[in-house]
């Protein structure tokens, strides 16, 4: 096949960009189940692994789906990521957002342990729900047990404002 002048000036500027000892690759989509037997896609519009390991592979604008048993959908999108192809971890870095149930995280820094089954959101981690605000330093969720730890570090304080009503409350 002959290819035309213009798309092998193309060709040649793309792989003399290439970092030496990385692979490239575009609009990437894995899909797989986690441990768990949950669904997930995670999509890439870059990534790139080392030549001589490619079960990590680093990731630039990101979007992860998660479709979880009970028909929930967890939707994550970070600016970077790595994801680990064998274990099934997975990193997202800088402006992390996160959409499940009606509820929004922002966060720095979120990361997926398939393998030990946590989620740990971290740095400028805000939650916004319609029952309220939740801003703290580092969220720590157990899958296996179903638990969330919030945790403060540094002495700093966790804010939380929470949309309660009365009637409920006085209630019980």
């Amino acid at each position: 096949t002959i290819v035309p002048p213009q798309v092998q000036d193309r060709i040649k500027k793309q792989i003399a960009n290439q970092p030496e000892g990385y692979e490239i690759f575009k609009d990437i989509k894995y899909s797989n189940l986690d441990l768990s037997g949950n669904r997930y896609i995670l999509k890439s519009k870059q990534a790139f692994s080392e030549s001589d390991n490619q079960e990590i592979v680093n990731l630039d604008s990101v979007v992860a789906t998660f479709y979880f048993k009970d028909n929930t959908i967890l939707k994550v999108t970070s600016d970077k990521g790595i994801y680990n192809n064998k274990t099934l971890d997975m990193i997202f870095n800088k402006n992390v957002n996160a959409k499940y149930e009606g509820s929004k995280l922002v966060a720095d820094k979120a990361n997926y342990s398939n393998s030990k089954s946590y989620l740990i959101i971290s740095d400028n981690v805000i939650v916004t729900d319609q029952k309220g605000t939740v801003t703290a330093d580092r969220l720590l969720f157990d899958i296996k047990k179903q638990n969330l730890n919030i945790i403060s570090l540094n002495n700093n304080k966790i804010n939380a404002r929470i949309n309660m009503k009365w009637k409920k409350v006085l209630e019980f």
